[in-house]
This record gives structure tokens, sequence and C-alpha cells, in this order.
């Protein structure tokens, strides 16, 4: 049994990337132990579990609950039902302090993601947790990071000034799959057009610059070093098209990367085939 670190905000953390994470690796006789700046338990992106806000007419209380974009974009069943249990479980009630975290209690670190500009962004940029995630690496433990939560990895700077992932091989969210839910956003939740962008560009900067994909690029030895989905792959399709999620029995939709012990997937559709590979990386290293 691993003792796992998972950080994270106080609010607005993805439900699926978390909650399933967490539900395969206890399933598999981990121990996961939770962290938030104060030590309060937090809450999820409400919209994300609902899929409630993601369409025009979000608003109306009649028709509020017919979701649409709320279907494409929000945890499915999957991922509710985990967060629901992920409630129940004394661990994430009673979570540890960002200050308390010493790395050398832990043997692994799970850093999940979550795009809501204004729960998200203490996460990203919290120094604690970039040192933390520094010193994971330094010591060579297993590390696991999907969608958002490359970003701040990528943000973590050794000694030299480099980030944990210069000379790794990543992926993350890509621009494509942002780009699309960002569109879908400027539709459906037109009140809020940016809610799909923790970060978006300043003036003068190229449309995509502040993506996930081209910030954490930036981090690495070589643009070569970040990994997508070729076209020669047998399931290119399905894996790109930012409709099919992966589920406990069928991996075919997601793309996970593995670069030693440390893991990176793309986004919530990638969930149970991250959890489940990154569990292999710690059983492995067990036996």
């Amino acid at each position: 049994m691993s003792l796992i670190l998972l950080p994270i905000p106080s609010r607005d953390f993805d439900p699926t990337e978390v909650a399933v994470s967490w539900k395969i690796l206890t399933q598999r006789g981990h121990r996961v132990v939770f962290a938030t700046p104060d030590g309060k338990p937090s809450a999820c992106d409400p919209i994300m579990l609902s899929g409630i806000g993601l369409d025009p007419w979000s608003g109306i209380p009649v028709l509020r609950h017919l979701r649409v974009l709320g279907r494409l974009l929000g945890a499915n069943s999957d991922a509710r039902n985990a967060y629901a249990e992920m409630l129940r479980d004394p661990a994430f009630m009673n979570p540890m302090r960002w200050d308390q975290i010493e790395p050398g209690d832990f043997d692994a670190l799970v850093l999940g993601g979550g795009h809501r500009a204004r729960g998200m962004r203490e996460f990203f940029e919290s120094s604690i947790l970039q040192r933390i995630t520094v010193a994971f690496f330094a010591e060579q433990k297993p590390v696991a990071a999907i969608c958002h939560g490359v970003l701040l990895a990528a943000r973590s700077k050794r000694g030299d000034g480099r980030s944990v992932l210069y000379g790794r091989k990543t992926t993350t969210l890509p621009w494509a799959i942002e780009r699309k839910g960002n569109t879908l956003a400027h539709f459906g939740r037109f009140w809020d057009p940016n809610y799909y962008r923790t970060y978006v560009e300043a003036a003068g900067q190229p449309f995509g610059y502040m993506s996930v994909q081209q910030e954490v690029t930036r981090a690495l030895a070589s643009p070569s070093d970040f990994s997508d989905v070729p076209a020669s792959d047998p399931e290119f399709k399905r894996k790109t098209s930012g409709l099919a999620r992966d589920t406990a029995t069928d991996e075919r939709p997601a793309w996970v990367v593995r670069d030693g012990n440390y893991i990176s997937a793309r986004w919530p559709g990638d969930a149970h085939s991250f959890a489940r590979t990154f569990a292999e990386v710690l059983e492995a290293g067990a036996a």
C-alpha cells in the first residue's frame, strides 16, 4: 500500500479527475490523503458536477435541468457517483493544510485538475505546492498529473530554474480540446464566456498562447517532448473528439503518457486509465 498525497484547492477542482482517481487508487488498497489551503473540506466545480450552467437557458428555472452542452462537458454518472462516495471518506472531510505537508511522509503525489479561474488559480500559483512538487520529483517518487494538474508541475522550478518537467515527456489538456470547450462556453455560457479558460491572453499575445498546452510546452526541453495522440493511432478520432470518455472497462478513448515514474493525462475523459496506470506504477515499485 502506498500513501498518496492529493492536494486540492478550496473550491472548483474537477470532480472527475479527483474523484475517479481517488476511487480507483483506494479500491486497489492505497491510502489517499487530501490537503487544502486551510485544512477545511473542499468542494468541486458545481457546474462540472451537475452540468447545469453550461446551456444558454440555464437561468430559466423550468429549463435549467435540460442539459445539452452540460452532458457533453460535465461529469458523467460514473464521476458523479465517485464524487458522492468521496464525500463520505473521512480523509476527504478532514484534510491537512498545505503548509503542514512534509513530502518525506508520502510515497506518491497526484495532481488533479480543474479550470474555473476563481478557485483553481490558488492551486496553480501556490509556491507551497510548487515546492512540494519539486521535492517529489527530486526524490524520484511517483507523480501523476492530469489535465490542468500538469500546469502546476510545469510551474514547479528546480534549483537550476528549470521546470521539473524539463527533459520529461508529458501530455496535458491539448489546445484542440481546450479550444472546443472555450467555443462551446462562448455559446452556452455567454454571460461568462471565458469560463473554460483559466488564463486568457493579454494584449498582443496570439490566441492560445495562454492555453495549458502552450504554457506546459514552453517549460519543456523541446516542443517534441509534448506528447499528443498520433494520427496513426487506430483510435485517433475517438481519442481526440473531446466527446468520448474512458470507463472502468474501456480505455480506448484515453491517452496516458508514462515517463519513468511520472504519469500524465489530458482531461477527464482519461481519468480511469490515468488512475489505473498510476496504480500499476505504484504496485510495480512495491513489488
